[in-house]
């Protein structure tokens, strides 16, 4: 039998794994081509950059134990073990990078190890597996298809057999290792590659193209924390930025009132009419919006359900690769609402119809100082399941209204809804009821907005009600499939909207930027609460530059005015207009230098008290030192 040498044996199964990042990268790309355009050669060389650097990280422990000097390699039942390595190797760099060819529609991202915590997090996972592959079938035709053309090719290669010089198997060992340290660091820079540095190659949208899953997973596992930074002295950074604030009390009302919080799963302004859309699939909460202070430029501070409940209820956003309530910071203190509002007599409540455990939001609920939690098992009636994430919403909200009577009041309670979220589940006596659209989500949010009503129309015939500011928010944008709301100046927004019964709030369509870390502190001034507080938000009412800020893929977002402003690799990288659409988004960067930098450095001084309180768990007054 011909043999090969070892050399050749690494190197062609090396560029197997490189061709198939790059066709599964070629899939990614087409099916999700609207976050994408005007692809450069730059984009090509740099995707396999990363793809290099990937495919000899996976394959260490393969190069090494194929080029080890010991002459027990010229086994034929090694040599299967090794052929057998690489299965494993090959198996795992094809079944992660299919995985965002879908999922990277609802994050924006290509995933990092945060996915697994989520998948093993509650019974989420195991409830969803029956509709993930029923939905997601083609991924598993691509990954055996792909699987077994590798089998086929594999059967047909060659073993190899070792040098017959001892000299020069130990220098060929030693060669690859070293040759495999520099590639896998990507180069001799002082620090290893990481999913950052995409933006060093290409333009921040484009980051998910030129990166592969494989990569950025096993970049973000087990990842120390946060990096504690020193841009600025702690003078400069307080004049700057400080999360200390004090309450703007703002006498609208004579007497305590009830909070009511509605987050609405993945009600993104691409399908709300009052949110510019041209063909609404929420008549309900486009009329509710012409009875309440309605922000036109309500931003949402994540991505991901997870990271939008600490945004609203803690005004603390998740500046990292990990949310906040799954990192390793998880357990820190926070401050909250229920938590302020607690010394001021109120009883809270987090109403959440999945089952409990989902995404943690019960553990989180009572670590930021809710008196109850209610969620499926509470509910207590799987009848009304969707069989997938738990209670359906037009059962959930109208029994969170009811239960909420319960309380003594004052009371402030949260409603996350979850009846939009995939598997965009519509129960059959809803069918041919509601309206569709280009999206199969469309349909969902349609009977979303149906449940707020049943919410409302239940509340009505509550005492309560008359007496009580709701305030309705999306926790993030939904996948989309139209360059406008993928566009990082898109991606984000979501509506936001205070409503008051009694009509004593300020009606009208607010165009000044709000983030849902916003909620906060102006619900503290509009309940007349006197107190010094911790938030990385501001009030409606408090006389400053409004802002808000997300992250995403390694990249802050810095919105301001009219302007969008990204920053990575510890610089400002692009400056975009989100004011009016622009398919092409020209970046103005080098155009309003004096701004960037007084942008950034507003940016740099809230990055650094992020992390260092979060690093020294110093996110309430409580534990300031």
């Amino acid at each position: 039998m011909n043999h090969s040498t070892p050399i050749r044996f690494i190197t062609k199964r090396l560029l197997i794994l490189l061709i198939i990042l790059q066709i599964t990268r070629i899939i990614f790309y087409f099916s999700n081509q609207s976050n994408f355009y005007l692809i450069t050669l730059n984009d090509v060389l740099a995707s396999f950059y990363f793809d290099i650097v990937t495919v000899v990280l996976y394959s260490a422990p393969f190069i090494f134990l194929t080029l080890i000097p010991f002459d027990f390699r010229n086994y034929k039942i090694y040599q299967w073990f090794l052929v057998g390595l690489f299965h494993l190797i090959f198996i795992l760099l094809l079944a992660l990078n299919l995985i965002d060819i879908e999922y990277f529609r609802f994050t924006q991202k290509r995933s990092t190890s945060d996915l697994f915590t989520l998948v093993g997090t509650g019974k989420d996972f195991s409830q969803q597996l029956s509709s993930f592959f029923a939905d997601f079938w083609l991924l598993l035709v691509f990954f055996l298809f792909f699987y077994i053309l590798f089998i086929i090719w594999e059967r047909k290669q060659k073993y190899f057999k070792t040098y017959s010089s001892k000299f020069k198997n130990s220098f060929v060992f030693i060669f690859g290792i070293i040759l495999s340290v520099i590639i896998s660091r990507g180069g001799f820079s002082l620090k290893p590659v990481s999913p950052i540095d995409a933006s060093k190659y290409t333009r921040i949208e484009h980051n998910a193209l030129v990166l592969n899953t494989p990569f950025t997973i096993l970049k973000s596992y087990n990842k120390g924390g946060l990096e504690e930074f020193h841009y600025l002295s702690k003078k400069e950074e307080k004049k700057l930025f400080n999360p200390i604030q004090v309450t703007n009390p703002q006498n609208l009302y004579s007497n305590q009132k009830n909070v009511f919080i509605i987050i609405l799963e993945s009600f993104g302004n691409e399908w709300v009419g009052a949110s510019g859309s041209k063909k609404s699939f929420t008549p309900f909460l486009d009329s509710l919006t012409n009875h309440s202070l309605y922000f036109v430029n309500g931003i949402a501070n994540g991505k991901k359900s997870i990271e939008a409940v600490p945004s609203i209820v803690s005004s603390l956003p998740s500046l990292m690769d990990n949310p906040y309530i799954s990192s390793s910071y998880g357990n820190n203190k926070v401050e909250s609402i229920a938590r302020i509002l607690k010394k001021h007599q109120y009883t809270s409540a987090f109403f959440h119809g999945a089952t409990n455990g989902s995404m943690r939001f019960d553990g989180f609920a009572s670590q930021a100082g809710f008196d109850k939690y209610f969620g499926r098992k509470e509910y207590n009636n799987d009848e009304h399941s969707d069989q997938a994430w738990g209670i359906l919403d037009e059962y959930f909200n109208p029994w969170s209204a009811q239960m909420s009577s319960q309380f003594k009041t004052p009371f402030f309670s949260v409603l996350f809804t979850l009846s939009s979220h995939h598997p965009y589940f519509i129960p059959p006596h809803m069918k041919g009821k509601l309206k569709k659209g280009p999206h199969p989500i469309c349909q969902s949010i349609n009977y979303g907005d149906y449940a707020l009503k049943k919410f409302f129309e239940q509340a009505k015939k509550e005492k309560w009600y008359s007496n009580t500011i709701f305030v309705i928010c999306a926790d993030h944008t939904s996948s989309s499939n139209t360059k406008k709301y993928n566009q990082r100046t898109e991606v984000f927004k979501i509506p936001i909207l205070f409503f008051d019964p009694e009509g004593k709030l300020p009606i009208k369509k607010e165009e000044k930027i709000f983030q849902q870390m916003d909620i906060f502190p102006t619900l503290l001034d509009l309940l007349n609460i006197n107190a010094k507080f911790y938030s990385f938000g501001s009030s409606y009412f408090k006389n400053n530059e409004k802002y808000a800020l997300t992250y995403l893929e390694g990249t802050y977002h810095l919105f301001f005015d009219n302007y969008l402003l990204t920053f990575s690799n510890n610089k400002a990288q692009n400056l975009y207009n989100h004011s009016n659409y622009n398919k092409n988004m020209p970046d103005s960067l080098r155009f309003y230098q004096s701004k960037v930098r007084q942008k950034e450095m507003f940016l740099k001084a809230i990055i650094q008290r992020y992390n260092h309180d979060l690093i020294f768990n110093q996110t309430t007054l409580e534990k300031m030192k």
